[in-house]
Formats: structure tokens, C-alpha cells, sequence
């Protein structure tokens, strides 16, 4: 496996977290739980943005890994 398609594996798992933590921060009651769910979510969402931004990198420095 390349190190390219790790990252898009690892992006698309984030990705479906991030979703989960969205449901989980809609559908409970409490504003604490909620609050620690959606602070997950930004979090998440921040590393996700990294990740993106990691692989356009490599995709410009190793054009190899485009498109895997």
C-alpha cells in the first residue's frame, strides 16, 4: 500500500467519524455531551482539513500517487 492511498484511506475514515460525531452531537439531549461532541467535531474536522491539504502536497510532489 502507498503512503498515498494510506492517507486517502485515513481521510476516509476521518470523514465517516466526523459523520458519526455529527449524529451523535444532533441527537443527544444533554449540553455538556453535546458540547464534548461537537468540540470532537471541530477537532476532527481540523485534522481532516490538514489531511487534505497534507495530500494535495504529495500528489503535486509525487505525481505517482494522483488519482489512487
Amino acid at each position: 500500500m502507498t503512503v498515498g492511498s494510506q492517507v486517502k484511506q485515513t481521510l476516509a475514515s476521518l470523514k465517516g467519524a466526523r459523520g458519526t460525531l455529527r449524529v451523535y452531537s444532533t441527537q443527544t439531549r444533554d449540553k455538556e455531551t453535546r458540547s464534548i461532541f461537537k468540540y470532537a467535531l471541530k477537532e476532527t474536522s481540523s485534522i481532516i482539513e490538514d489531511l487534505e491539504n497534507r495530500l494535495q502536497t504529495l500528489e503535486f510532489e509525487e505525481p505517482q500517487y494522483k488519482g489512487n
